[in-house]
């Protein structure tokens, strides 16, 4: 749940293989700039990626859950949640044969579909308000179809379906800047006050509609960082 908080940042491909040397893909064609790049051809199951996975599970039951309007089992699983968040970053720190380039998009990749389908769930039971989360869910989508065409360039030859989205091959990495991390705890921070607000009855808090304002400010701000640093925060994986 906070972006990039394990290895550096998020990454398109996957981890160290645990069993045996990593085999090398084929080397790409000549390019230009940061889009020449080898691929380093890895194994996916890692006990960090598996609890991501299970995060992004998490989440349409939770937005289930609120949509019901069952706020107190939903606090429940979103603990629940965080926790499988915890677990995966201490993991891959501390377990050399944990890290993976694949978990670490798989991590973020997991806090916005979580953080999505929370702000969508809670927009609907009329905890967050509607500019908020249109905000939120097109920086989303914008810096999601941004790791596909990263993806995409990054890829050597031959770029076939089947190898694009092979999680095997690592060809790049991205660096989260420091305002999207902050922006995605002022986020998660939101979330976990407005699923308590009808709980704890302050649905109609000052404080609520302050954090909403936060959330705003960062959202935009982590959106611009990014296209103002563009390049700097992709990293291409390169095989020697």
């Amino acid at each position: 749940m906070q972006a990039g908080k394990r290895r550096g940042g998020a990454s398109l491909g996957a981890p160290s293989n645990t069993a045996t040397v990593c085999r090398k893909a084929r080397r790409p064609a000549e390019g230009r700039g940061w889009y020449k790049a080898s691929q380093k051809y890895e194994n996916p199951w890692t006990i960090p990626n598996i609890l991501s996975m299970a995060r992004m599970g998490l989440a349409p039951v939770l937005g289930y859950l609120i949509v019901e309007e069952n706020f107190n089992v939903a606090l429940g699983v979103f603990v629940l949640a965080g926790v499988t968040d915890l677990l995966d970053g201490f993991i891959a720190r501390n377990w050399a044969n944990q890290k993976s380039a694949l978990g670490s998009a798989l991590d973020p990749l997991a806090d916005k579909i979580l953080i999505s389908v929370l702000y969508v769930s809670l927009t609907c039971a009329n905890l967050i308000p509607v500019p908020l989360t249109s905000m939120i869910i097109l920086r989303d989508a914008a810096l999601i179809a941004a790791v596909f065409y990263v993806r995409y360039k990054t890829l050597s030859p031959p770029r076939t379906l089947s190898r694009y989205f092979n999680p095997c091959y690592a060809t790049a990495q991205l660096k989260p800047t420091f305002i999207s991390k902050m922006n995605t705890a002022v986020q998660l921070i939101l979330v976990a006050a407005s699923l308590a607000a009808p709980v704890f009855n302050y649905v109609d808090s000052i404080y609520l509609q302050t954090l909403w304002c936060i959330t705003a400010f960062t959202t935009v701000t982590s959106a611009y960082s990014y296209y103002h640093y563009g390049r700097k925060t992709v990293q291409v994986i390169k095989n020697k």
